[in-house]
């Protein structure tokens, strides 16, 4: 909205310090900051309101260390980190850029859907809350809208050499009508075009691109129209398993925030240099139009997740619920799709992944134990894993700062493998 603002008051009043707002390092930081600000002013009138409502959480006796104690702590908290990002991003980021409008949808949908899931096991005293058939169905739904807007929308493409685009067959959008600053530059980029395109970024490969309608390729020509069929799944696959990720990982204080965090400032910095020409280039990774602006949603989002851990970090005051923690996986699944940076998942969002696959190991194992011994063992004390360490009598402070570090060393890694070929 600001951006936009000042944008008119430069062109027309010659305003002075308008064009600020041109600049992305200048909204990012002011978004991180009112998002900062935004959590620390409302944070603590948002828990009185759920304290002075009822809304508690309640906690089923796992033989926990600690666990009595939060009996009745103030749940969907995931309402601060809402506010702290959407109202930054519509005061910051520009509202014509179909990322941030994707981002925007993403975020109100799926707090929607965790919001229901928190209402009906608070105000209607089931524990199980939402059915999960109704949370996938919400997850499905949203992960259908952002592969449509990424194999449709006009504005969602990608640069590459015309020849490469003609040779591959691929709907060239435009021609040459990128940012230039220099003649040299604009010799470079004369041969360039913007392409309708579902190439995605791949580690670890030379080249680091990978195409998904090659998976159709035994159609023939057909496969880049019908690229739909395999990415529509896959797109579906990845929201909802990050989504259910996160939702798992948050269940002692403070981990699923920070983790969020580190993640999100990852992001921020992928949106960054996808959608920065020179370095694109350098690193040889795609290059996305207008991706950049999503550096100001990762700042809101950075911003939501630290400003909700003053308050989540142990003892915490408040939990994000299902209200924020599906929402916040979906964000992080969302905008790693449309970076084209999905297959960088398993190791940016390392802690979810191990956190989601104990759960898988220790409940088949049960049964395939149960059924051929005819007892169930376990794999882990407890899973998801971080309660694992909890039974082995480690402090959740002292978990919870492990897996932070872990999660920061998994960002690098992650960094690392834009040059690793």
């Amino acid at each position: 909205m600001l951006y936009h603002i000042f944008e008119y008051l430069e062109k027309h009043y010659n305003v002075g310090g308008a064009g600020l707002f041109q600049y992305i390092s200048f909204r990012a930081g002011a978004a991180i900051i009112t998002s900062l600000l935004i959590s620390l002013l409302f944070g603590n009138r948002i828990i009185r309101s759920l304290k002075r409502l009822q809304v508690g959480e309640t906690v089923r006796e796992l033989g926990l260390a600690g666990q009595k104690e939060k009996e009745g702590t103030p749940t969907m908290g995931g309402f601060i980190i809402l506010l702290a990002t959407w109202v930054p991003c519509l005061l910051f980021a520009r509202l014509d850029n179909i990322y941030i409008i994707l981002m925007l949808v993403t975020t109100l949908w799926m707090t929607a859907i965790g919001f229901a899931d928190d209402y009906i096991k608070v105000f209607k005293k089931d524990k199980d809350g939402l059915a999960g058939k109704f949370k996938i169905f919400g997850q499905v739904v949203l992960g259908i809208f952002v592969a449509l807007v990424m194999i449709y929308h006009n504005d969602v493409v990608i640069r590459m050499p015309i020849d490469d685009a003609i040779a591959g067959g691929y709907q060239v959008i435009d021609r040459f009508t990128a940012e230039v600053t220099t003649i040299g530059q604009a010799k470079e980029l004369v041969n360039m075009a913007y392409v309708k395109s579902t190439l995605t970024n791949i580690p670890f490969f030379k080249g680091n691109n990978f195409e998904y309608a090659s998976l159709l390729s035994f159609l023939g020509d057909n496969a880049l129209s019908l690229v739909w069929i395999i990415f529509i799944p896959i797109v579906i696959f990845i929201i909802t398993a990050v989504s259910n990720a996160a939702n798992l990982t948050d269940g002692i204080d403070g981990l699923a925030t920070g983790v969020s965090a580190i993640i999100g400032a990852t992001l921020g910095i992928l949106a960054y240099v996808s959608g920065n020409t020179i370095i694109a280039d350098y690193l040889n990774i795609l290059y996305i139009p207008h991706s950049g602006e999503l550096v100001i949603f990762a700042a809101c989002f950075v911003g939501g997740c630290v400003g909700f851990l003053w308050y989540n970090s142990y003892p915490a005051k408040v939990f994000m619920g299902d209200t924020g923690s599906l929402t916040i996986g979906a964000i992080i699944a969302t905008m790693a799709i449309i970076l084209r940076k999905e297959f960088l998942i398993p190791i940016l969002c390392g802690i979810f992944v191990v956190e989601n696959l104990s759960v898988v190991l220790q409940v088949g194992y049960f049964k395939y134990t149960r059924k051929k011994y005819g007892e169930g063992r376990r794999i882990f004390k407890m899973a998801p894993l971080h309660h694992h360490f909890q039974k082995l009598g480690m402090h959740e402070a002292r978990i919870v700062t492990r897996f932070w570090i872990v999660g920061i060393i998994l960002a690098v890694l992650t960094i690392i493998t834009l040059k690793v070929r």
